[in-house]
């Protein structure tokens, strides 16, 4: 298995995504099904032929246009299926690296259940880029957040992450008590600590992820009511508090927590831009969910090195 080989099959397995993703972010904000009718021109309603359905390539060869009426076809039609592409090709070059690490390199172990743990979150990867990236367009637009997107995306966040703790290995992850601070013989020839299983490794991951999604969102909705309570009107839609507990689902909470400090950041600029601009009031509503969603997209691609570096600032 080359890197070539899987980086390219990724980025075209994304390609095709970002072109099923446009039939989402074009339905699912008006409730409609995205399966039927088949694709079609929303101006003359003409199908568009699978030859006129290729990802950027037919927004080219089309220069921008619909075949039948000559519409304008908008430009974030190629430029969704782009970044879903290369954000599909990044997928895959965690898979390669990962695959590298437990199979080529002469110094592992080759466990196969280590690289299908990882592999896992490599998949959630890509499944939150790819919810991430419609919602960051849909609330753009329609300043909605389906739940079609959130809600089942936190659902299938959860169930990868119950696929991932059936291939932790023995005691790993596991919380331990020990107030003896002994050694103990561990195996023949070794010595180890040992103490009082807290907490299992598969407790500690599900468990851990499922109160840090409860705490995510009741955190949010705590703020939401506070500026109610104040204000005397909505501040923070209940789909912010969604969006907010599937990222917090998929990536956890320090992540999570990331992204909500830069969406907040990306979201208050944004404003006091279009207020100094004048096209905007203190009152007016802004698209909190593609900040968010922006976030939660730099957090999943550098969240962790972003975290240590600044912990390592405080030491």
């Amino acid at each position: 298995m080359s890197l070539l080989f899987v980086v390219g099959f990724s980025l075209i397995l994304g390609l095709l995504f970002g072109s099923f993703l446009n039939v989402c972010i074009a339905r699912l904000p008006r409730h409609q099904s995205v399966v039927s009718p088949r694709s079609h021109c929303p101006q003359c309603q003409h199908p568009i032929r699978w030859y006129d359905n290729v990802p950027i390539v037919s927004w080219l060869v089309l220069r921008g246009r619909c075949r039948d009426c000559q519409q304008t076809i908008p430009w974030h039609y190629p430029l969704v299926e782009l970044v879903t592409g290369l954000w599909f090709a990044a997928a895959g070059l965690r898979i390669y690296s990962d695959y590298s690490v437990y199979f080529l390199d002469a110094n592992s172990s080759g466990s196969m259940s280590g690289f299908l743990s990882h592999l896992t979150g490599d998949l959630g990867f890509a499944t939150l880029g790819f919810l991430l990236i419609g919602l960051v367009v849909m609330d753009w637009q329609t300043q909605l957040l389906p739940d079609a997107f959130t809600v089942t995306g936190t659902a299938i966040a959860l169930l990868l992450l119950c696929i991932r703790a059936a291939f932790l290995g023995p005691h790993e992850g596991d919380v331990i008590l020990n107030t003896t601070h002994q050694l103990r013989m561990s195996s023949p020839g070794s010595l180890g600590v040992h103490g009082n299983i807290f907490v299992t490794g598969t407790e500690s991951l599900l468990y851990g992820r499922v109160l840090a999604v409860a705490a995510a969102a009741g955190l949010l909705y705590l703020i939401r009511w506070g500026y109610e309570r104040v204000r005397h009107r909505e501040g923070l839609g209940l789909g912010d508090i969604k969006l907010m507990a599937m990222m917090v689902a998929f990536l956890g909470f320090a992540p999570g927590m990331l992204a909500l400090l830069l969406g907040t950041v990306g979201a208050s600029g944004y404003g006091m831009l279009l207020l100094v601009r004048g096209k905007a009031g203190v009152a007016s509503r802004l698209p909190l969910g593609s900040f968010l969603s922006v976030g939660g997209m730099i957090a999943a691609a550098y969240g962790n090195r972003l975290i240590e570096g600044y912990l390592a600032l405080l030491r």
